[in-house]
């Protein structure tokens, strides 16, 4: 398929299923009552014109598809934003249906929202408007990392260069504390994992979400914080929790303390 109408195609699943219904109502309308009455002075024109109203029910058809896909679309959308449970299952998902299920949860807050199709990694995932304003969106669903000051430069030259009004930057885990004093004062929006679960559970049309997470994350790099067993030292034997990065990161903790 043509790369301009694959586009089309994809622009067309991601819109509201009615969308697609309507461009069909007004196709098969305008084949079957404008076309075939169109008198025009140049009758070489008159007959194209007139010859594109046999292909056109054919393409009303193929839209009347596309309007039930997208109706379908619409409702595995929902119910991926209606069925997550905790931020474990958000980490879980996979980065197209993270950015989709975010997507999902400001057209529940009254956003229009466009779904960028720009990969893994592509800078702008999702355009929001509303009342009046343009905002660009990137979701990082890392699991193990927290998002540094890099991304957040990168993604300030983008708004810079764009005529939006504001930056959204969304992830699961955590922004450093460079992210977060870069961002400050500027245009830019960054969304953690609690304030994800906010939002989700905010949103839910019957929400079971549990904010708090029930892994705990280190504090230092981001990571979740498993259970260990001390098998030498002074503390032979006993349970501590211990960064999952391990022995990228050392942090460790028990009873809410550092091991040193």
């Amino acid at each position: 398929m043509p790369r301009k109408n694959q586009a089309f195609v994809n622009t067309l699943l991601n819109a509201p299923w009615w969308v697609s219904a309507c461009i069909a109502a007004l196709v098969f309308a305008a084949s079957e009552y404008v076309l075939p009455n169109i008198s025009l002075e140049n009758h070489l024109i008159e007959m194209f014109v007139k010859a594109m109203a046999v292909p056109a029910p054919f393409f009303a058809i193929g839209l009347l598809i596309i309007s039930f896909f997208a109706f379908l679309n619409a409702r595995r959308k929902s119910a991926l934003l209606d069925t997550q449970k905790n931020i474990e299952s958000v980490r879980d998902l996979h980065w197209r249906d993270f950015e989709e299920m975010v997507a999902e949860a400001y057209r529940r807050k009254g956003y229009q929202v466009t779904e960028g199709t720009y990969g893994a990694d592509g800078g702008i995932d999702l355009v929001l408007r509303k009342s009046g304003k343009y905002i660009l969106v990137q979701c990082k669903q890392w699991k193990s990392q927290k998002v540094g000051v890099s991304v957040i430069r990168e993604m300030f030259g983008v708004l810079t260069d764009s005529n939006a009004d504001e930056f959204i930057i969304i992830c699961s885990g955590h922004f450093t504390e460079d992210a977060k004093a870069f961002a400050s004062g500027k245009p830019i929006s960054l969304i953690d994992g609690k304030q994800l679960c906010t939002l989700i559970k905010d949103v839910q049309s019957s929400s079971q979400f549990v904010t708090e997470p029930s892994v705990k994350l280190c504090p230092k790099c981001g990571s979740d914080l498993v259970i260990r067993t001390a098998k030498r030292g002074k503390h032979t034997g006993e349970q501590f929790l211990g960064c999952s990065s391990f022995p990228g990161c050392r942090h460790t903790e028990t009873n809410n303390k550092d091991i040193k």
